[in-house]
């Protein structure tokens, strides 16, 4: 009888809202532990033990071809996949050069005008060439790669591919075959050819042209050639470098290869650690270099190929780059000693084990600070950087200005590195500018009451919550030439204290303007106001806080500041131009030596002219004179002492407001081992360890779900419908009813 499934009884004749409600009380806590895992967790589940090390990348890599990548969001993934000859010491300190591929660090043999073999300590002038053998280790195999794959006659597979054969080929992956080859001499010799390619614009092409011989001319050679193989206008064609000897570089046999320069130039060394010393072999040039490659983004920009640790396997700019352990690495140890510290510091407790620890390396997009911080506090990123809007959260700084972490970072766990960068930022004065620039006394002191107004301190403490030193000239602490403490200090701006320098009172800024023809910031001729032009790329809310700042500076003197922002590429080219007035330039080591310093103020490398890295074509003949004595003398007392005079020059010329020095802070979790910052080192990831089980357990404990607002959800919510489904089922009862009767 119908009467015996009275509505309301039966759970499928429930209203729909009563459904939902019971559901969601069921579903809850099934939810909370399924699999185990944090709800919250951005990888797929069954990683979470994986031997894999999370970061993040905040814009795309324009180059990885080591003849182009000069930028350090670059070498974050060149460094880890190219091997040079040679590398710096992950924990020794001062900066270390030891052999990579190289099975020693080559020493220079000095010829003299006849060719004769000179003593090592020749004087300079008397050293015509300085010539580099480099012996390679054997057995050094190339990560797998279609380049070399081979045939069953042992031909290379795709090195003639036709429209046909690049039909179904998309990306490198789709390539079927994969195949290796030893490293050879050879491979390095074709690579610094590469330097000189015409279609590759390498940045170092300028300076090594300037030292490896012939290779001003040799660039020559290859446009000549390369015009030749053009089709149809079309520039690209394979060039065979091979074909084309360099007197600077070449090879003696197998496993060893020379370099051969002008004069003496010690920093050769320094060169052979970077990337742009890396082996590309010659089947790679040509098997990019095919046609069709370029239009499917096949290119050695794209796809790297090295014998380094790690092999670039994905390769999503707008999502993830991925790095995983090369197959057919060579083998490394890690150090088994470092620098006073660092055995109690547990540096050394992986003292001689096989490198790399980690087999994945995974690189997520993520273009905003905040939730990139905040996937760091709940552990799904390893390492972390320290933004201003986070500074806080992180660090407590004392009353004697030391830093540490707050106690939200200490309860987790969470690790703090600090070092001094080998960089250095700057604004800067166009010296070819009629009114900012010149080395008339009255141009001299103009820049010099605005260094002393652009308050540096109060820009770092404003704007870079204290992570930066004063400078008191171009040479970062740790490079040769810098001087500590009130010997080293900058007199023309600062004065010396007990507490060390001290920035001059605005009030000597003010008397150094009006002696510059400028009083309370009106020309005293014309009685106009001062009106000075600073030119930037800068966009958006934070830049906009910082130029309003500057003008500040600015107007302490009573001078009018206008900001010409512009694009990138149109403040390229004004600096190039020479038009730019004021500006803000920023410098980050090549190597730790004083001379990759001191070079940005070398009159011959002005920008104007020359596009070179001497932003402010600064040029004077002494200064420039002693930077040619100095730039390749060996670091002692003689080379202090001029590196002091040629301090004492620019100082008082004031090319520059000298800026600041920044400190770099970075954050990494516990079960991250071997963590010292080495800001010389581009190939680190190799070094470092992780304990991925702990990782898992900190993720669960520190993702948890705060279930009951769902359950306080859930009993509110039936507590409303429990009336109505009361009503509902009296109403369907007495309908029932009266249908009975």
């Amino acid at each position: 009888m119908f009467i015996a499934h009275a509505p309301g009884v039966t759970a499928g004749l429930l209203p729909s809202g009563w459904k939902l409600w019971l559901s969601l009380a069921i579903m809850g806590p099934c939810l909370a532990g399924c699999d185990g895992q944090p709800w919250n967790r951005p990888y797929p589940a069954d990683s979470a033990s994986d031997n894999v090390f999370y970061s993040l990348f905040q814009e795309r890599p324009k180059h990885l071809d080591p003849a182009q990548s000069y930028s350090s969001n670059e070498v974050t993934f060149t460094g880890q996949i190219y091997e040079p000859p040679l590398q710096y010491h992950y924990l020794k300190r001062p900066y270390q050069l030891i052999p990579l591929t190289a099975t020693a660090v080559p020493v220079a043999n000095y010829l003299g005008s006849n060719g004769e073999k000179l003593p090592d300590d020749a004087p300079v002038d008397e050293i015509v060439y300085s010539v580099y053998d480099i012996h390679i280790r054997p057995g050094i195999m190339y990560q797998p790669h279609p380049a070399f794959a081979q045939d069953e006659h042992g031909a290379l597979r795709y090195q003639s591919l036709t429209a046909g054969d690049l039909s179904d080929i998309h990306v490198l992956g789709d390539f079927k075959h994969t195949g290796t080859r030893e490293l050879t001499a050879a491979d390095y010799v074709y690579q610094i050819k590469r330097l000189a390619h015409p279609h590759l614009h390498s940045p170092i092409f300028g300076l090594m042209s300037e030292y490896i011989v012939g290779l001003e001319a040799y660039a020559e050679t290859l446009k000549t050639a390369a015009d030749a193989t053009a089709t149809d206008g079309e520039q690209g064609a394979y060039l065979d470098l091979t074909q084309y000897p360099l007197a600077g570089a070449g090879v003696v046999d197998r496993y060893h290869y020379r370099i051969k320069v002008q004069g003496k130039y010690p920093q050769l060394l320094y060169w052979l650690a970077m990337p742009f010393f890396a082996a590309v072999p010659q089947e790679v040039d040509r098997f990019y270099s095919q046609p069709g490659m370029k239009q499917r983004n096949i290119t050695l920009d794209w796809y790297p190929v090295g014998t380094g640790p790690y092999m670039l396997t994905i390769n999503n700019p707008n999502r993830q780059m991925v790095m995983e352990r090369n197959p057919n690495f060579h083998g490394e140890s890690y150090p088994v000693e470092g620098a006073p510290g660092d055995t109690e510091a547990g540096l050394l407790d992986d003292a001689g084990k096989p490198l790399p620890f980690v087999d994945t390396v995974i690189f997520s997009l993520e273009k905003e600070t905040i939730p990139y911080w905040n996937k760091f506090l709940q552990g799904y990123y390893d390492t972390s950087g320290i933004s201003s809007d986070s500074f806080d959260q992180a660090i407590n700084i004392g009353a004697g200005g030391e830093v540490n972490l707050t106690d939200d970072m200490l309860e987790k766990g969470i690790e703090l590195s600090t070092a001094v960068s080998t960089s250095i930022f700057y604004h800067g004065f166009n010296m070819q500018d009629p009114v900012v620039g010149g080395y008339t006394e009255a141009a001299r002191k103009l820049r010099l009451a605005i260094s002393i107004a652009i308050n540096t301190e109060e820009y770092v403490s404003i704007f870079l919550n204290g992570r930066g030193i004063p400078a008191q000239g171009m040479i970062p602490p740790g490079i040769f030439g810098f001087v500590e403490g009130n010997a080293g200090i900058n007199p023309y701006v600062y004065g010396p204290s007990a507490r060390g320098p001290v920035r001059k009172p605005i009030e000597v800024a003010r008397r150094l303007l009006a002696e510059a023809g400028y009083p309370e910031g009106r020309d005293i001729n014309t009685g106009k106001p001062l009106i000075l032009h600073f030119d930037t790329p800068q966009t958006g809310p934070d830049a906009k806080a910082q130029l309003d700042w500057l003008m500040k500076q600015f107007a302490k003197l009573n001078v009018q500041l206008v900001i010409r922002g512009t694009d990138y590429n149109r403040f390229q080219e004004k600096m190039l131009k020479g038009t730019a007035q004021i500006f803000q330039w920023g410098w980050n080591a090549d190597y730790p030596d004083p001379e990759n310093f001191l070079f940005l103020l070398y009159g011959p490398n002005s920008k104007v002219g020359k596009n070179g890295e001497n932003a402010a074509n600064y040029r004077n003949d002494e200064f420039d004179h002693l930077f040619e004595q100095m730039k390749n003398m060996e670091s002692g007392p003689p080379r202090q002492a001029i590196i002091d005079r040629m301090m004492d020059i620019a100082r008082r010329d004031a090319p520059w407001v000298w800026g600041f020095f920044p400190k770099q802070f970075s954050l990494q979790h516990t079960w991250v081992k071997n963590s010292k910052p080495n800001l010389m080192a581009n190939n680190a990831l190799k070094y470092k360890r992780l304990e991925p089980a702990l990782r898992a357990e900190l993720q669960n404990a520190w993702n948890r779900p705060v279930l009951w607002p769902l359950y306080a959800f859930v009993i509110i919510g039936v507590l409303i419908i429990l009336p109505a489904v009361f009503s509902f089922r009296r109403h369907q009862r007495e309908s029932a009813y009266r249908e009975v009767h």
